[in-house]
């Protein structure tokens, strides 16, 4: 096999945590498992290196920045060192360029080096609707801010792409035909291997017959943490047998931490194997939210045998093909949620069912390996 060069550009990479950073990190690394050299080019982030290679051979260059909302939005800082790494990323040939995400100042670093380099960039939708903060006027300026990026982005004439169907869509709103989907995925078997020993329902006292429910995510009003709770309030007041873990970080942690529920137990941020081993412990998980691109975690509760709710958004309903799967809820109110969470709890013969088919279908359909093909693929079209 030819041995190609691909760079990747994700304005946020590993150690920060978030769907698109495990996107670029397994794609990275299943194409360098094939033979393929793979630069990634990130924002900096404190505590971590400006550049290095990873265990699996891939090059990282974090090109200085500045952080905003609370690092939420990194933007290019353009100093002499950000000028002296981009020159040594550009100075290279490559096969394919991909840029991750529209929005970011640092998604059009990578496009005008593509352009440069006489390559037409590869751009990749990883979302379904607008950046949302939970504040009214500073989402209305990110609205106006996403149209006045993206006709940045158009000029460039990438090609684009999407992770999700509704992905796909939403790049209609902004006047943008897609070529394709590249899919997120995951590596099932090596994220359940990594499971550690820790003993979820021992540690919390979960009842035998209760219904054990997590949610894995950042704690934003985005992902419907306010709508979940509520519901479980709802559910601990008509006694119905079913715990909530929740894991994760963000602005609204205070809000989850004082919530004040019996049946909800916060866990804090979890690494990736205590996250493996609170998924196979699962017995259902919860996905409210009102904006995803294609959800890992969603992929990662899927692939450890746990029973998916989940709002209809980014690539849900590629995951949850109907209720044999799965449930999607008809929207993110409390109503809908505990409705739904209260059919688990009350037929477990169905929450099983759901689990496994839903297990095998992510199994079957969403590898790293189906997507890093539907990538090389996309580069070469890209280049005819």
């Amino acid at each position: 096999m030819e041995r190609k060069r691909y760079a990747i550009f994700s304005a946020q990479f590993l150690p920060h945590i978030g769907g698109v950073e495990f996107y670029t990190d397994n794609l990275a690394r299943e194409l360098a498992r094939r033979g393929h050299e793979v630069v990634v080019v990130a924002s900096a982030m404190p505590d971590a290196p400006e550049y290095e290679v990873t265990e699996s051979g891939v090059e990282v260059f974090r090109l200085p920045s500045f952080q905003l909302i609370g690092g939420r939005m990194p933007v290019p800082r353009r100093n002499g060192s950000f000028r002296r790494m981009l020159n040594e990323v550009s100075s290279r040939s490559y096969d394919g360029i991909l840029v991750n995400t529209r929005f970011y100042l640092h998604s059009l670093v990578g496009l005008k080096m593509a352009k440069r380099l006489g390559l037409c960039p590869v751009l990749c939708e990883h979302g379904s609707a607008y950046l949302t903060f939970g504040n009214a006027l500073l989402d209305k300026a990110v609205v106006a801010y996403e149209h006045m990026i993206t006709a940045l982005v158009k000029r460039y004439s990438p090609d684009a792409y999407a992770v999700s169907g509704k992905g796909i869509a939403w790049l209609h709103t902004f006047g943008i035909q897609a070529k394709g989907l590249l899919s997120n995925s995951i590596d099932a078997d090596a994220f359940v291997a990594q499971a550690s020993s820790r003993d979820f329902r021992a540690e919390l006292g979960v009842a035998r017959d209760a219904l054990l429910v997590s949610f894995v995510g950042r704690l934003a009003p985005e992902k419907g943490v306010a709508s979940l709770l509520e519901a479980m309030s709802v559910l601990e007041k008509e006694g119905v047998a079913a715990l909530l873990v929740m894991a994760g970080d963000g602005p609204l942690r205070g809000m989850v931490e004082q919530c004040g529920l019996e049946n909800v137990k916060f866990v804090g941020p979890l690494d990736r194997g205590d996250v493996a081993a609170l998924q196979l412990q699962a017995d259902a998980f919860c996905l409210p939210s009102r904006s995803e691109g294609f959800s890992t975690a969603l992929l990662e509760a899927a692939s450890c045998g746990v029973a998916p709710v989940a709002t209809d958004v980014g690539g849900v309903r590629e995951i949850v093909a109907d209720d044999s799967c799965g449930i999607v809820l008809a929207n993110a109110s409390p109503d809908s949620i505990a409705q739904a969470l209260r059919l688990l709890a009350s037929d477990r013969t169905y929450t099983r069912q759901c689990a496994k088919r839903c297990a095998a279908r992510v199994r079957d359909r969403f590898s790293w390996a189906h997507t890093a093909d539907a990538f090389i693929e996309a580069c070469e079209r890209a280049r005819r």
